[in-house]
């Protein structure tokens, strides 16, 4: 991978992207999910990743975008794709207080420079728009990204043992986490 300047440099701007918007990147999206397992990420991929297999999947997000089923909300520069995140309401009749959060990727070249709590963030702010109270989310145990969800208040509720396999083929474990959120922006009640 070439050597990029650091983010703060690229002046990267966040979007939230409908189906067309996301159809137009579908090739950046294939590259960052691409990047991110390639180092490592657990994200239900394994290592070589086929680029079909990138694309397939973003086609069926972009299907569930289209659907009104997700949110898609990504930082990029000029060039390139630095970060994405999603948010899906839960469908169901007796969880429309739900939301989980999925694919939680920054790029290799733009991490540790806060996109991933900008992204989180963001994606928080559109679960309250949305009357969302209650998120879920999951995480390698152990992990950079366990960290940060750890940080941004959110509680583990449960660690399966050897729950995924991290793109080298290895089991890991999986930590389950939530969070209670209010509409002004602070943690809400857990009852």
């Amino acid at each position: 991978m070439a050597t990029m300047p650091p983010v703060s440099r690229m002046n990267p701007w966040m979007l939230t992207l409908d189906a067309a918007a996301a159809t137009a990147r579908r090739e950046r999206l294939a590259d960052i999910l691409i990047d991110a397992v390639e180092g490592g990420a657990s994200v239900n991929f394994l290592w070589p990743l086929e680029r079909q297999a990138t694309l397939a999947y973003w086609d069926r997000v972009i299907a569930a975008l289209a659907a009104g089923q997700v949110y898609l909300f990504v930082i990029e520069d000029a060039d390139r794709i630095l970060g994405t995140v999603q948010l899906a309401p839960a469908p169901q009749p007796n969880q429309a207080h739900r939301a989980d959060i999925a694919k939680l990727l920054v790029a290799r070249v733009a991490r540790r420079q806060g996109l991933g709590r900008v992204l989180m963030k963001t994606a928080e702010a559109q679960a309250r728009r949305l009357g969302r109270t209650l998120l879920t989310l999951d995480t390698e145990t152990g992990g950079a990204a366990e960290t940060l969800y750890r940080s941004m208040g959110y509680q583990p509720f449960g660690v399966v043992p050897r729950h995924a396999r991290l793109p080298d083929g290895r089991l890991a474990d999986t930590t389950f986490f939530f969070k209670h959120l209010d509409r002004d922006g602070g943690i809400g009640p857990t009852t």
